[in-house]
């Protein structure tokens, strides 16, 4: 199973501050455990959203809204994607993070879908297309 880790943001991260050496050398052996051990596909810490951008839908209505965003607490500053047998092997890999932020800190873990998960909605055209986009990005 797939899942995706995030690093919620703190009031820290939003202010741009950058960690110190000390978290950048432990987050290193981390993410080196994860790869050794076969489970992170991908990860990246984001800039504060005061950098971002966000697009709202309404039907075909387009609208840029220009970060900072509120809510700091439900905002990410970072991700993981990771390969594990199930949510509890992903629990056990989180408990062993550094802590990713100078203070209290908080990681989210969401499974992602597969397509399985769409059932009858997923014709062969459309999982042919898919199986096509994934060799594709592997190759990259």
């Amino acid at each position: 199973m797939r899942v995706m880790v995030m690093v919620k943001a703190s009031a820290d991260s939003e202010a741009g501050l950058l960690p110190e050496t000390e978290l950048l050398e432990a987050m290193g052996k981390f993410n080196e455990e994860l790869v050794n051990a076969g489970i992170m596909l991908a990860g990246e810490g984001l800039k504060p959203s005061s950098e971002g951008k966000r697009i709202a839908f309404d039907g075909p209505g387009r609208t840029v809204i220009d970060g900072p965003f509120a809510e700091t607490r439900e905002l990410v500053a970072g991700f993981w994607l990771w390969q594990v047998r199930d949510m509890a092997e992903a629990v056990e890999w989180a408990k062993r993070c550094p802590n990713p932020m100078p203070g209290p800190s908080e990681l989210e873990i969401r499974p992602l879908f597969e397509m399985a998960d769409f059932g009858d909605a997923v014709t062969p055209e459309i999982a042919d297309q898919e199986e096509r986009l994934r060799t594709r990005l592997e190759g990259r």
